[in-house]
């Protein structure tokens, strides 16, 4: 249940800190007042999508906060240990979430940073919103399916089923590309099986084409590095090259070596020059020997290279760019030899899941007809309640000419308000304080097997007053025996049997408006004269009187 909730800067409210108690909680206030803001506050902490203009005006940021409880925080518990996030401590849960003008915003759980998803999935566990477009959801087929799945615990079976129905859709989706997939011409072929061998044949890799560049170069420049090559191994070795000055100079060092002894090492260092000279010119002179390549040779690396850039210009300029070009026409080449083989193999597996999709479609509509059965019988004795002395409520499941995602067949929720009337379609026969009606009924039935410990009702009482008025307010306290109930309302019949009782109030009297929230049912003289505001005259002793009245009742 939530224990716990802190509101700051959202929209016109500045601060709230309320507490909650457990049961039947009732919402009142003026139409305009500012009742959304705490609705807003619980949407947030669910993970609703939102913008930055819900923040206070003239202040940097807003901030929700609330504590939870759960008896058994299992399931939570499991969930917080899929993201990777703290668990429940005592099997309280703590959520908060702020917005900034101009910074990211923030969100954690039990002291984590987490993120909206994280948000949205814990959502949809611990909180449930039916506000007065809930009714219309009636009218939907989708909805009357899940109320009949749930009420019959057959999520899990729908589920599956689902699951089973998109692979047999993705094994379709699958023959129909593969029928599209356009036949290759066999010039189309001949093409694709050069440009594989051309790949091929040059045994492709970093290192081989490292090498292949180096060897093109050479050959490319060997001319050039021929004479160039020549020319330093005659300047250092030659008759008058280097060499032959440098032993000349070396006589001379020992002449002077022998008059000065202190020369010698100069002498000595003149002599490793002259080998160093010696070896420069050897190696220069193999050099330029091993630019004479074989005509073969150079032929052979002209053609790689030429072949390689050709690869490179269609394909992509890495290695690896041209090999997974060639894995793609290898595949294509591949797909063409089998086609037929495929589709066949495909008409197979699609024919065999259709045949399991229909047995477990056929099973599914069963048990969604037998619990529908027992949901119309429990929702129309609620509806004798809730006014309708006559009227008269089944459930029938409709046959589809083909599969679908929730199976072979439809719901279709049939109603008739009065005595003498046939059953027909609820959308075709009922009003919008009937469709609300039959919603109430439904929800009080599907609260005992509904799980999720909060349920918030925006002004679902909507279109009804009276002693019917009344009548809802019960089912809604019912409700609250196995949950807790935030329900806004309009109603003082049903106001007045809250548990707890939070009034909100715009507060106009500054320089701006401000939404304020406050507990009434501590106060029974405020929450009277409360009542009798929503009766129509806060001052009238009629008024106060019959205030007085329904919280005694």
């Amino acid at each position: 249940m939530l224990q716990f909730l802190k509101i700051s800067n959202l929209a016109l409210l500045e601060a709230a800190s309320i507490d909650f108690e457990a049961g039947f909680t009732v919402v009142t206030g003026e139409t305009g007042a500012g009742k959304s803001v705490l609705l807003g506050a619980l949407s947030l902490l669910s993970g609703a999508r939102t913008d930055k203009s819900v923040i206070r005006s003239g202040t940097e940021q807003c901030e929700v906060e609330a504590a939870l409880w759960f008896e058994d925080s299992a399931l939570v518990d499991s969930l917080l240990a899929e993201m990777d996030l703290p668990k429940c401590e005592e099997g309280m849960l703590v959520l908060k979430r702020s917005l900034h003008v101009s910074k990211p915003s923030r969100i954690s759980i039990n002291g984590s940073l987490a993120t909206l998803s994280n948000l949205q999935e814990l959502g949809g566990v611990w909180i449930d919103f039916h506000g007065p477009g809930e009714p219309q959801r009636l009218l939907k087929s989708e909805c009357q399916l899940d109320l009949i799945d749930l009420y019959g615990g057959l999520e899990e079976e729908a589920a599956a089923y689902r699951e089973r129905y998109r692979e047999w859709k993705s094994v379709l989706g699958q023959i129909d590309e593969l029928k599209g997939a356009s036949q290759l011409a066999p010039d189309q072929i001949d093409f694709i099986q050069s440009q594989l061998r051309r790949i091929d044949d040059l045994e492709l890799s970093r290192e081989m084409v490292e090498q292949l560049e180096q060897d093109y170069n050479r050959v490319s420049g060997a001319q050039d590095l021929l004479e160039l090559t020549a020319e330093l191994s005659e300047g250092l070795s030659g008759d008058e090259g280097a060499l032959n000055i440098l032993s000349q100079l070396s006589r001379s060092a020992e002449q002077a070596a022998e008059l000065d002894p202190t020369l010698s090492e100069l002498a000595e260092r003149l002599n490793g020059l002259i080998i160093e000279t010696q070896e420069l010119g050897s190696e220069y002179e193999q050099l330029g020997s091993s630019l004479d390549f074989e005509p073969e040779f150079a032929a052979e690396v002209t053609q790689k290279m030429n072949d390689w850039q050709d690869l490179r210009r269609k394909y992509g300029r890495d290695v690896e760019d041209v090999l997974e070009a060639r894995q793609e026409m290898s595949d294509r080449l591949d797909s063409q030899g089998d086609i037929q083989g495929s589709l066949e193999r495909l008409h197979a597996e699609a024919d065999k899941l259709e045949s399991e999709l229909k047995g477990v479609a056929g099973r599914l509509t069963q048990k969604r007809l037998t619990a529908g059965k027992s949901l119309a019988k429990k929702a129309e004795k609620m509806l004798l309640e809730l006014g309708f002395k006559k009227g008269r409520f089944g459930i029938q499941m409709l046959d589809q000419t083909s599969l679908k995602g929730h199976g072979d067949s439809l719901p279709d929720l049939l109603f008739s308000p009065n005595v003498g009337e046939p059953t027909k379609s609820l959308s075709d026969v009922a009003s919008s304080g009937e469709l609300a009606r039959v919603m109430l009924a439904l929800k009080t039935i599907l609260a005992d097997v509904d799980s999720v410990p909060v349920l918030v009702f925006d002004e679902v009482d909507a279109n009804v007053g009276g002693e019917i008025g009344r009548i809802v307010g019960q089912k809604l306290k019912g409700i609250g025996d196995n949950h807790q109930v935030i329900c806004i309302t309009h109603l003082p019949q049903v106001a007045a049997l809250g548990r707890q009782h939070f009034l909100v109030e715009k507060d106009q009297s500054g320089n701006r408006a401000a939404v304020k929230i406050r507990r009434m049912d501590t106060d029974s003289d405020q929450r009277v004269e409360e009542l009798a505001r929503m009766l129509g005259d806060r001052q009238a002793k009629s008024a106060l009187s019959h205030a007085r009245e329904l919280l005694e009742l």
